[in-house]
Protein backbone atom coordinates (compact mmCIF):
# COMPACT_ATOMS: atom_id res chain seq x y z
CA UNK A 1 0.00 0.00 0.00
CA UNK A 2 1.77 3.24 -1.10
CA UNK A 3 2.36 5.80 1.67
CA UNK A 4 -0.35 8.41 1.87
CA UNK A 5 -0.46 12.21 3.78
CA UNK A 6 -2.81 14.98 4.46
CA UNK A 7 -3.13 18.17 3.17
CA UNK A 8 -4.93 20.58 5.78
CA UNK A 9 -5.87 24.17 4.53
CA UNK A 10 -5.80 25.41 8.06
CA UNK A 11 -8.02 28.44 9.33
CA UNK A 12 -11.15 25.88 9.71
CA UNK A 13 -14.53 26.84 10.73
CA UNK A 14 -16.45 23.39 11.59
CA UNK A 15 -20.54 23.17 11.85
CA UNK A 16 -22.55 20.41 12.34
CA UNK A 17 -22.84 16.96 13.96
CA UNK A 18 -19.80 14.34 14.21
CA UNK A 19 -20.97 11.11 15.46
CA UNK A 20 -18.08 9.00 17.10
CA UNK A 21 -17.26 5.52 15.77
CA UNK A 22 -16.94 2.52 18.24
CA UNK A 23 -14.26 2.13 21.13
CA UNK A 24 -11.10 1.03 19.72
CA UNK A 25 -9.72 -0.09 22.94
CA UNK A 26 -12.75 -1.51 23.76
CA UNK A 27 -13.49 -4.01 20.26
CA UNK A 28 -9.98 -4.78 20.38
CA UNK A 29 -10.83 -6.55 23.78
CA UNK A 30 -14.23 -7.82 23.01
CA UNK A 31 -13.06 -8.92 19.59
CA UNK A 32 -10.41 -11.12 21.51
CA UNK A 33 -13.34 -12.48 23.69
CA UNK A 34 -15.27 -14.76 20.73
CA UNK A 35 -11.86 -17.05 20.69
CA UNK A 36 -13.78 -18.10 23.93
CA UNK A 37 -16.08 -19.90 22.50
CA UNK A 38 -17.57 -21.82 19.81
CA UNK A 39 -20.99 -20.33 19.73
CA UNK A 40 -21.48 -17.55 16.84
CA UNK A 41 -21.04 -13.65 18.79
CA UNK A 42 -22.64 -10.96 16.89
CA UNK A 43 -20.81 -7.32 17.49
CA UNK A 44 -21.94 -4.28 16.49
CA UNK A 45 -20.10 -0.58 16.51
CA UNK A 46 -17.00 -2.15 15.59
CA UNK A 47 -15.13 0.66 14.79
CA UNK A 48 -14.11 0.30 11.04
CA UNK A 49 -9.73 1.39 11.39
CA UNK A 50 -6.78 -0.65 10.79
CA UNK A 51 -6.13 -1.93 13.71
CA UNK A 52 -9.41 -3.62 14.51
CA UNK A 53 -9.10 -4.89 10.91
CA UNK A 54 -5.60 -6.38 10.91
CA UNK A 55 -6.63 -7.99 14.40
CA UNK A 56 -10.26 -9.61 12.43
CA UNK A 57 -7.63 -10.69 9.95
CA UNK A 58 -5.57 -12.50 12.37
CA UNK A 59 -9.00 -14.08 13.87
CA UNK A 60 -9.87 -15.37 9.73
CA UNK A 61 -6.42 -16.84 9.87
CA UNK A 62 -7.15 -18.63 12.95
CA UNK A 63 -10.17 -20.74 11.69
CA UNK A 64 -12.84 -18.04 12.93
CA UNK A 65 -15.65 -17.61 10.56
CA UNK A 66 -16.46 -13.96 10.03
CA UNK A 67 -19.75 -12.75 8.66
CA UNK A 68 -19.41 -8.94 7.95
CA UNK A 69 -23.21 -7.64 8.33
CA UNK A 70 -22.30 -4.17 7.59
CA UNK A 71 -18.99 -1.95 7.52
CA UNK A 72 -19.73 -2.01 11.82
CA UNK A 73 -21.30 -4.98 12.36
CA UNK A 74 -20.19 -9.02 12.53
CA UNK A 75 -20.45 -12.38 13.66
CA UNK A 76 -17.65 -14.72 14.79
CA UNK A 77 -18.07 -17.93 15.08
CA UNK A 78 -14.65 -19.86 16.37
CA UNK A 79 -15.85 -23.37 16.25
CA UNK A 80 -12.69 -24.56 14.11
CA UNK A 81 -9.53 -23.33 15.58
CA UNK A 82 -6.13 -23.60 13.45
CA UNK A 83 -3.75 -24.07 16.43
CA UNK A 84 -1.08 -25.18 13.59
CA UNK A 85 -1.45 -22.01 12.12
CA UNK A 86 -1.59 -20.02 15.66
CA UNK A 87 2.21 -21.27 15.79
CA UNK A 88 2.96 -20.36 12.60
CA UNK A 89 5.75 -17.69 11.58
CA UNK A 90 3.17 -16.41 9.21
CA UNK A 91 0.86 -16.01 12.29
CA UNK A 92 3.48 -14.25 14.35
CA UNK A 93 4.70 -11.62 11.88
CA UNK A 94 0.80 -10.81 11.75
CA UNK A 95 0.60 -10.41 15.24
CA UNK A 96 3.74 -8.31 16.02
CA UNK A 97 1.72 -5.56 13.53
CA UNK A 98 -1.07 -5.30 16.10
CA UNK A 99 -0.06 -4.77 20.20
CA UNK A 100 -3.90 -5.98 21.05
CA UNK A 101 -3.76 -8.84 20.00
CA UNK A 102 -1.93 -10.10 22.85
CA UNK A 103 -5.48 -10.03 23.90
CA UNK A 104 -5.82 -13.55 22.16
CA UNK A 105 -3.02 -15.13 24.79
CA UNK A 106 -5.81 -15.54 27.86
CA UNK A 107 -8.54 -16.78 25.75
CA UNK A 108 -6.34 -19.14 23.47
CA UNK A 109 -4.67 -21.12 26.49
CA UNK A 110 -7.85 -21.11 28.52
CA UNK A 111 -9.89 -23.11 25.76
CA UNK A 112 -6.63 -24.76 23.87
CA UNK A 113 -4.70 -25.04 26.74
CA UNK A 114 -1.59 -23.07 24.99
CA UNK A 115 -0.85 -19.98 23.72
CA UNK A 116 1.93 -18.52 21.38
CA UNK A 117 2.78 -14.57 21.27
CA UNK A 118 5.80 -12.40 19.49
CA UNK A 119 7.12 -9.31 21.34
CA UNK A 120 4.27 -6.53 20.85
CA UNK A 121 4.54 -4.22 18.51
CA UNK A 122 2.11 -0.64 18.33
CA UNK A 123 2.52 3.29 19.18
CA UNK A 124 6.15 4.26 19.78
CA UNK A 125 5.41 6.30 23.11
CA UNK A 126 7.91 4.40 25.32
CA UNK A 127 7.74 1.34 27.22
CA UNK A 128 5.00 -0.85 26.87
CA UNK A 129 6.09 -4.35 28.98
CA UNK A 130 3.53 -7.43 29.25
CA UNK A 131 4.82 -8.80 32.44
CA UNK A 132 1.24 -8.09 34.12
CA UNK A 133 -0.24 -10.21 31.53
CA UNK A 134 2.67 -13.05 32.19
CA UNK A 135 2.78 -13.06 35.67
CA UNK A 136 -0.97 -13.12 35.96
CA UNK A 137 -1.56 -16.00 33.44
CA UNK A 138 1.43 -17.96 35.44
CA UNK A 139 -0.57 -17.84 38.46
CA UNK A 140 -3.45 -19.45 37.57
CA UNK A 141 -1.57 -22.15 36.77
CA UNK A 142 0.25 -21.70 32.87
CA UNK A 143 4.17 -22.74 32.22
CA UNK A 144 5.51 -19.90 30.87
CA UNK A 145 8.66 -20.53 27.67
CA UNK A 146 10.50 -17.57 26.19
CA UNK A 147 12.24 -18.53 22.72
CA UNK A 148 15.22 -15.60 22.78
CA UNK A 149 16.37 -16.61 19.48
CA UNK A 150 13.10 -16.17 17.27
CA UNK A 151 11.57 -13.29 19.96
CA UNK A 152 8.58 -15.10 21.16
CA UNK A 153 7.27 -16.70 24.20
CA UNK A 154 4.84 -19.44 24.84
CA UNK A 155 1.88 -20.50 27.45
CA UNK A 156 0.76 -24.24 28.15
CA UNK A 157 -1.70 -25.19 30.64
CA UNK A 158 -3.97 -28.50 30.64
CA UNK A 159 -6.35 -26.58 33.34
CA UNK A 160 -5.88 -23.19 34.67
CA UNK A 161 -6.77 -22.68 38.45
CA UNK A 162 -8.08 -20.40 39.93
CA UNK A 163 -6.25 -18.00 42.49
CA UNK A 164 -5.58 -15.03 43.69
CA UNK A 165 -4.00 -12.29 41.80
CA UNK A 166 -2.35 -9.15 43.28
CA UNK A 167 -1.80 -7.19 40.06
CA UNK A 168 1.40 -5.86 40.34
CA UNK A 169 0.17 -2.56 37.71
CA UNK A 170 -3.44 -1.34 36.61
CA UNK A 171 -3.19 -2.97 33.36
CA UNK A 172 -6.58 -2.72 31.08
CA UNK A 173 -5.23 -5.07 28.62
CA UNK A 174 -3.36 -7.34 31.34
CA UNK A 175 -6.76 -7.82 33.37
CA UNK A 176 -8.52 -8.41 30.59
CA UNK A 177 -6.12 -11.15 29.68
CA UNK A 178 -6.40 -12.68 32.96
CA UNK A 179 -10.28 -12.08 33.38
CA UNK A 180 -10.89 -13.73 30.12
CA UNK A 181 -8.43 -16.80 31.09
CA UNK A 182 -10.38 -16.92 34.56
CA UNK A 183 -13.48 -17.22 33.61
CA UNK A 184 -12.57 -20.41 32.30
CA UNK A 185 -10.35 -21.48 34.97
CA UNK A 186 -11.48 -24.17 37.47
CA UNK A 187 -12.48 -22.45 40.93
CA UNK A 188 -12.78 -18.64 42.31
CA UNK A 189 -10.38 -16.22 40.80
CA UNK A 190 -9.79 -12.80 42.31
CA UNK A 191 -8.15 -9.87 40.56
CA UNK A 192 -7.13 -7.09 42.99
CA UNK A 193 -6.10 -3.50 41.69
CA UNK A 194 -7.54 -4.22 38.71
CA UNK A 195 -8.09 -1.99 36.22
CA UNK A 196 -11.84 -0.86 36.06
CA UNK A 197 -11.96 1.04 32.67
CA UNK A 198 -15.54 1.38 30.77
CA UNK A 199 -13.76 -0.98 28.22
CA UNK A 200 -13.26 -3.71 31.37
CA UNK A 201 -16.96 -3.05 32.60
CA UNK A 202 -18.31 -4.32 28.94
CA UNK A 203 -15.81 -6.91 28.75
CA UNK A 204 -17.49 -8.25 32.16
CA UNK A 205 -21.08 -7.85 30.88
CA UNK A 206 -20.37 -9.33 27.72
CA UNK A 207 -18.90 -12.62 29.08
CA UNK A 208 -21.61 -12.67 32.22
CA UNK A 209 -24.05 -12.79 29.42
CA UNK A 210 -22.22 -15.80 27.88
CA UNK A 211 -22.15 -17.62 31.12
CA UNK A 212 -19.51 -16.54 32.57
CA UNK A 213 -19.63 -15.46 36.58
CA UNK A 214 -17.91 -12.02 37.04
CA UNK A 215 -18.85 -9.85 40.28
CA UNK A 216 -17.25 -6.27 41.39
CA UNK A 217 -17.66 -5.16 38.14
CA UNK A 218 -16.84 -1.22 37.96
CA UNK A 219 -14.61 -1.88 40.98
CA UNK A 220 -10.49 -2.44 41.48
CA UNK A 221 -11.52 -6.26 42.82
CA UNK A 222 -13.18 -8.83 40.36
CA UNK A 223 -13.97 -11.78 41.23
CA UNK A 224 -14.85 -14.14 39.12
CA UNK A 225 -15.96 -18.34 39.54
CA UNK A 226 -14.87 -20.28 36.30
CA UNK A 227 -17.48 -22.07 34.13
CA UNK A 228 -16.57 -25.12 31.80
CA UNK A 229 -17.58 -23.31 28.98
CA UNK A 230 -19.21 -19.96 27.27
CA UNK A 231 -21.83 -19.62 25.09
CA UNK A 232 -22.70 -16.99 22.16
CA UNK A 233 -24.31 -13.60 22.53
CA UNK A 234 -24.93 -9.87 21.14
CA UNK A 235 -22.78 -7.03 22.13
CA UNK A 236 -22.26 -3.30 21.38
CA UNK A 237 -19.06 -1.22 21.73
CA UNK A 238 -19.39 1.67 23.38
CA UNK A 239 -18.76 5.16 21.69
CA UNK A 240 -14.75 5.79 21.79
CA UNK A 241 -14.27 8.36 24.48
CA UNK A 242 -11.05 9.70 23.27
CA UNK A 243 -12.76 10.63 19.91
CA UNK A 244 -15.08 12.65 21.64
CA UNK A 245 -12.81 14.45 23.08
CA UNK A 246 -10.53 14.85 20.36
CA UNK A 247 -13.64 16.26 18.87
CA UNK A 248 -14.13 18.71 22.12
CA UNK A 249 -10.52 19.79 21.52
CA UNK A 250 -11.04 20.36 17.62
CA UNK A 251 -14.28 22.81 18.38
CA UNK A 252 -12.60 24.70 20.83
CA UNK A 253 -9.12 25.39 18.74
CA UNK A 254 -11.22 26.01 15.37
CA UNK A 255 -13.69 28.68 17.38
CA UNK A 256 -16.48 26.49 16.04
CA UNK A 257 -19.13 24.90 16.86
CA UNK A 258 -20.33 21.24 17.23
CA UNK A 259 -22.51 18.77 18.63
CA UNK A 260 -21.11 15.47 19.14
CA UNK A 261 -24.25 12.44 18.98
CA UNK A 262 -24.31 9.92 20.70
CA UNK A 263 -21.63 10.20 23.21
CA UNK A 264 -23.16 7.94 26.55
CA UNK A 265 -22.24 10.56 28.88
CA UNK A 266 -22.47 8.43 32.21
CA UNK A 267 -19.57 6.40 30.78
CA UNK A 268 -16.73 9.35 30.24
CA UNK A 269 -16.05 9.75 33.76
CA UNK A 270 -14.06 13.31 34.33
CA UNK A 271 -13.89 13.66 29.89
CA UNK A 272 -16.27 17.02 29.87
CA UNK A 273 -14.67 18.42 33.12
CA UNK A 274 -11.37 18.80 32.19
CA UNK A 275 -11.84 20.17 29.05
CA UNK A 276 -13.96 22.87 31.04
CA UNK A 277 -11.19 23.78 32.98
CA UNK A 278 -9.32 24.51 30.28
CA UNK A 279 -12.31 27.20 29.76
CA UNK A 280 -14.27 25.35 27.23
CA UNK A 281 -17.70 25.67 27.50
CA UNK A 282 -19.87 22.59 26.83
CA UNK A 283 -23.65 22.13 27.27
CA UNK A 284 -25.48 18.39 27.18
CA UNK A 285 -28.50 17.57 25.40
CA UNK A 286 -29.89 13.91 26.51
CA UNK A 287 -26.79 12.10 25.27
CA UNK A 288 -25.40 15.01 23.24
CA UNK A 289 -22.45 16.72 23.97
CA UNK A 290 -22.57 20.71 22.44
CA UNK A 291 -19.21 22.72 22.13
CA UNK A 292 -19.76 26.13 21.69
CA UNK A 293 -18.00 28.55 19.79
CA UNK A 294 -15.71 30.72 21.90
CA UNK A 295 -13.69 33.55 20.64
CA UNK A 296 -11.47 32.72 23.50
CA UNK A 297 -11.54 30.32 26.33
CA UNK A 298 -9.45 30.46 29.92
CA UNK A 299 -7.67 27.71 31.36
CA UNK A 300 -8.48 27.49 35.54
CA UNK A 301 -6.12 28.34 38.19
CA UNK A 302 -6.26 25.61 41.38
CA UNK A 303 -8.39 27.66 44.08
CA UNK A 304 -5.12 28.88 45.72
CA UNK A 305 -3.95 30.57 42.23
CA UNK A 306 -1.48 28.17 41.72
CA UNK A 307 -1.20 26.71 37.91
CA UNK A 308 -3.31 23.86 36.71
CA UNK A 309 -1.88 20.63 36.54
CA UNK A 310 -4.01 17.91 34.31
CA UNK A 311 -2.35 14.37 34.61
CA UNK A 312 -2.76 10.91 33.89
CA UNK A 313 -3.97 8.08 35.74
CA UNK A 314 -6.25 4.64 35.94
CA UNK A 315 -9.73 4.93 35.68
CA UNK A 316 -11.96 6.80 36.95
CA UNK A 317 -8.73 9.47 36.65
CA UNK A 318 -8.32 11.18 33.59
CA UNK A 319 -6.66 8.72 30.23
CA UNK A 320 -3.33 9.31 29.18
CA UNK A 321 -4.85 9.24 25.53
CA UNK A 322 -6.66 12.43 25.98
CA UNK A 323 -3.46 14.38 27.27
CA UNK A 324 -1.88 14.95 23.98
CA UNK A 325 -5.72 16.86 22.58
CA UNK A 326 -5.45 18.66 25.91
CA UNK A 327 -1.96 20.02 25.42
CA UNK A 328 -2.61 21.47 21.98
CA UNK A 329 -6.09 23.25 22.78
CA UNK A 330 -3.85 24.78 25.78
CA UNK A 331 -1.65 26.57 23.53
CA UNK A 332 -4.19 29.27 21.97
CA UNK A 333 -5.78 29.45 25.63
CA UNK A 334 -5.55 32.37 28.43
CA UNK A 335 -3.44 31.18 30.95
CA UNK A 336 -0.85 28.29 31.48
CA UNK A 337 -1.50 24.60 32.42
CA UNK A 338 1.57 21.89 33.38
CA UNK A 339 0.48 18.34 31.43
CA UNK A 340 2.31 15.49 33.17
CA UNK A 341 2.04 12.53 31.14
CA UNK A 342 3.07 9.79 34.02
CA UNK A 343 2.21 6.52 32.15
CA UNK A 344 4.62 6.77 28.91
CA UNK A 345 7.73 8.50 28.80
CA UNK A 346 7.60 9.23 25.05
CA UNK A 347 4.36 10.51 24.13
CA UNK A 348 5.47 13.94 24.71
CA UNK A 349 7.99 14.82 22.16
CA UNK A 350 5.56 15.34 19.52
CA UNK A 351 5.97 19.28 20.96
CA UNK A 352 8.41 19.86 19.18
CA UNK A 353 6.46 20.40 15.97
CA UNK A 354 4.05 22.73 17.82
CA UNK A 355 6.65 24.45 18.78
CA UNK A 356 7.62 24.53 15.21
CA UNK A 357 4.34 26.10 14.37
CA UNK A 358 4.53 29.02 16.97
CA UNK A 359 3.45 27.42 20.02
CA UNK A 360 4.76 28.49 23.68
CA UNK A 361 5.93 25.13 25.49
CA UNK A 362 8.29 24.55 27.16
CA UNK A 363 9.52 20.08 27.39
CA UNK A 364 10.65 20.24 31.00
CA UNK A 365 11.48 16.08 30.64
CA UNK A 366 10.32 13.37 29.28
CA UNK A 367 6.96 13.12 31.23
CA UNK A 368 5.96 16.87 31.85
CA UNK A 369 5.50 19.87 29.32
CA UNK A 370 4.39 23.46 30.35
CA UNK A 371 1.98 25.54 28.24
CA UNK A 372 2.05 29.15 27.64
CA UNK A 373 -1.58 29.95 26.22
CA UNK A 374 -1.29 32.46 22.91
CA UNK A 375 -4.68 34.28 23.84
CA UNK A 376 -5.45 33.81 20.45
CA UNK A 377 -2.43 36.86 19.89
CA UNK A 378 -0.78 34.80 17.35
CA UNK A 379 -2.06 31.98 15.17
CA UNK A 380 -0.04 28.95 14.82
CA UNK A 381 1.48 28.64 11.36
CA UNK A 382 1.06 25.47 9.15
CA UNK A 383 4.35 23.05 8.84
CA UNK A 384 5.16 19.70 7.32
CA UNK A 385 5.13 17.33 9.73
CA UNK A 386 5.39 13.74 10.92
CA UNK A 387 3.05 11.42 13.33
CA UNK A 388 4.22 10.15 15.74
CA UNK A 389 1.53 7.54 17.20
CA UNK A 390 -2.04 7.96 16.99
CA UNK A 391 -3.03 10.64 19.67
CA UNK A 392 -0.21 13.09 18.48
CA UNK A 393 -0.87 12.59 14.83
CA UNK A 394 -4.67 13.34 15.75
CA UNK A 395 -3.32 15.97 17.70
CA UNK A 396 -1.11 17.87 15.00
CA UNK A 397 -4.57 17.64 12.84
CA UNK A 398 -5.88 19.55 15.07
CA UNK A 399 -3.12 21.98 15.62
CA UNK A 400 -2.71 22.03 11.65
CA UNK A 401 -6.71 22.93 11.12
CA UNK A 402 -6.19 26.07 13.42
CA UNK A 403 -3.30 27.25 11.88
CA UNK A 404 -3.05 29.85 8.96
CA UNK A 405 -1.49 28.62 6.34
CA UNK A 406 -1.58 25.12 5.33
CA UNK A 407 0.29 21.89 6.63
CA UNK A 408 1.32 18.32 5.47
CA UNK A 409 1.26 15.47 7.81
CA UNK A 410 3.28 12.36 6.90
CA UNK A 411 2.54 8.77 8.46
CA UNK A 412 -1.02 9.04 8.61
CA UNK A 413 -1.44 5.26 9.41
CA UNK A 414 -0.70 5.93 12.50
CA UNK A 415 -3.70 7.86 12.50
CA UNK A 416 -5.66 5.96 10.44
CA UNK A 417 -5.24 3.29 13.38
CA UNK A 418 -7.76 4.87 15.59
CA UNK A 419 -9.42 7.37 13.63
CA UNK A 420 -12.11 5.67 11.15
CA UNK A 421 -12.39 7.56 8.28
CA UNK A 422 -11.20 11.11 9.88
CA UNK A 423 -10.61 13.09 6.78
CA UNK A 424 -14.21 12.25 5.14
CA UNK A 425 -16.03 12.78 8.20
CA UNK A 426 -14.20 16.34 8.92
CA UNK A 427 -14.95 17.59 5.19
CA UNK A 428 -18.63 17.09 6.44
CA UNK A 429 -18.46 19.41 9.17
CA UNK A 430 -16.70 22.04 6.98
CA UNK A 431 -12.69 21.07 7.50
CA UNK A 432 -10.31 21.34 4.20
CA UNK A 433 -8.48 18.14 4.49
CA UNK A 434 -7.32 16.04 1.65
CA UNK A 435 -5.61 12.17 1.77
CA UNK A 436 -2.83 12.37 -1.09
CA UNK A 437 -0.77 9.04 -2.45
CA UNK A 438 2.72 9.73 -2.02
Amino acid sequence: MASQCFKVQGNAQLSGELTPQGAKNEALQILCAVMLTPEEVTINNVPDIVDVRRLISLLKGLGVKVTKHSSNDYSFKADDIDLEYFASESYQEDARKIRGSVMLIGPLLARFGKAFRPTPGGDKIGRRRIDTHLIGLQKLGAEFNYDEKNNQFSLQSEQLKGTYILMEEISVTGTANVLMAAALAEGKTTIYNAACEPYLQQLSKMLNRMGANISGIGSNMLIIEGVGQLGGTTHKVLPDMIEIGSFIGMAAMTQSSLRIKDCRIDMLGNIPSVFQKLGIELSFDNDDIIVHQQDLYEIQNFIDGSILTIYDSPWPGFTPDLLSIVLVVATQAKGSVLIHQKMFESRLFFVDKLIDMGAQIILCDPHRATVIGLERKHQLRGITMTSPDIRAGVSLLIAALSAKTPSTIHNINQIDRGYQKIDERLRAVGAQIERVNL
